[in-house]
């Protein structure tokens, strides 16, 4: 574990040695669609982590993330690339989304409901659930839905506006549909519509007609936890667009917490009098689902970093810029900036740079065997509209048995990537009728 306090000009972080601890889509907009339910007043999601449950370091955890968020990070630049070489007259039928995730969600389909976890998605939009008959399924978790045994199961049609916002569909016994993520993953059977029920007992809500991907042929990796995946992109088919919902939180607890995080939609998802940072969220025509960030600079300490203003820009090709994802374990900064920030990391930390310990991070220092204490250097991020000074938990990963603490933070190749160990204990407030995003420090237990 780790204790931090602040010590200007930088964190002293307490290292107890005795214990393994720290720390370490389809060009559509958002529009109406006519078959939308009524906006439910409000409901909690509870969440949790994939690794949840296993016995492992916070950075055997990150490591496992790291892992699984490999592919992730490739499809994402892949889709950048894709859409912005791609002819104009194909750019709205771009095939390819981000997929998997890090964080579970657990809700109900059909009448009678059946249990269904859910992959939770912010980088991609469709909902979707393995369905019978199943010519190609992945092993999963709950029974695999059987829509002929649910009174409120129905097919969509080709003509709805929903069939029209999927980036590839044919019509045939309704509205048939292909949703690939990329890593040759994929996804596709019959767009129907169904009853969504969330929480649990008394505050059980139950929403009607929404429209999902009934899944009759699916493979990929990383879904097995689950039993389907829901999107909560900026795109007419996620979730969030089908409640007609204006706003929806999420908050984190740590990797290695065992409590559970929460999703909040609704009137639960109000921020009123927060201390926090509010940044508007900008607009990529060629990347609509994604959630990009007013991102401006990075400071490590005192010191503002030597990052040129269109680092974190969208280009007119649509690539570069710089979003928040939940499904990607780290962040990820364009590597020209990642160099700047991994130089200045090492001339303010005061310990020996780790070359040896493999540790799938990229920058780690061997820690002192006779002290209980380092100095770690701030790290903040810089918005329009304020500045995120971040928490050392939510970007040093330390491991006393391996002697080190590592930087949670990569490289990319082009677009940036806010990462879930950075959004640790922040309470993330997405506004879709202003366009802002809120950071607000939090206690995510506490929710």
């Amino acid at each position: 574990m780790i204790m931090a306090a602040l010590k200007q000009p930088s964190l002293v972080v307490a290292l107890l040695v005795v214990a393994l601890f720290v720390a370490p889509t389809s060009s559509t907009s958002r529009k109406n669609l006519q078959h939308h339910p009524c906006p439910t007043n409000e409901f909690r999601v509870m969440l949790r982590h994939v690794d949840s449950g296993k016995n492992l370091t916070k950075l055997e955890r990150v490591q496992h993330g790291m892992k699984r968020g490999k592919s992730r990070l490739q499809r994402l630049n892949a889709m950048v690339l894709a859409a912005s070489t791609a002819p104009e007259s194909d750019q709205l039928e771009a095939p390819v989304h981000a997929g998997n995730g890090e964080y579970l969600m657990e809700l109900a389909i059909g009448t009678p409901p059946l249990a269904y976890p859910a992959v939770l998605d912010t980088g991609s939009d469709l909902i979707w659930t393995q369905c019978k008959p199943c010519t190609r399924c992945y092993k999963q978790p709950t029974p695999i839905f059987d829509p002929k045994k649910s009174s409120s199961f129905s097919k969509v049609s080709c003509d709805s506006s929903l069939c029209s916002a999927l980036p590839s569909s044919t019509c045939s016994d309704g509205c048939e549909y292909v949703y690939s993520y990329g890593d040759y993953s994929v996804t596709q059977g019959v767009l129907g519509t169904e009853t969504f029920s969330f929480g649990k007992s008394k505050k059980k809500v139950s929403v009607h007609n929404i429209g999902f991907g009934c899944g009759e042929d699916n493979e990929g990796d990383g879904f097995e936890q689950a039993s389907g995946l829901v999107g909560l992109g900026r795109g007419p088919l996620s979730l969030v667009s089908q409640l007609k919902e204006p706003r929806f939180s999420y908050c984190l607890t740590s990797i290695d917490d065992r409590k559970k995080s929460v999703l909040l939609l609704g009137s639960s998802a109000k921020v009123k009098d927060a201390k926090g940072v509010t940044t508007p969220l900008i607009k990529n025509p060629l990347q609509p689902s994604f959630y990009y960030l007013s991102l401006e600079g990075i400071s490590v300490g005192d010191t503002r970093l030597a990052i040129e203003k269109s680092t974190f820009e969208v280009g007119n090709d649509g690539s570069g810029g710089a979003i928040i994802d939940s499904g990607t374990t780290i962040t990820y900064i364009e590597e020209k900036a990642f160099d700047e920030l991994k130089k200045e990391f090492v001339s303010q930390t005061k310990l020996p740079v780790d070359k040896t310990t493999s540790t799938g991070l990229d920058l780690c220092f061997s820690l002192p065997s006779d002290s209980t204490q380092v100095e770690i250097p701030k790290l903040i991020f810089h918005f329009s509209g304020g500045d995120l000074e971040l928490p050392a938990e939510n970007y040093v990963i330390g491991d006393s048995s391996l002697g080190v603490a590592c930087l949670a933070m990569g490289a990319s190749s082009g677009m940036s990537i806010f990462g879930n160990v950075q959004q640790q204990n922040i309470l993330v407030n997405h506004d879709l009728e202003k366009d802002t995003i809120s950071f607000i420090p939090t206690s995510c237990d506490e929710l």
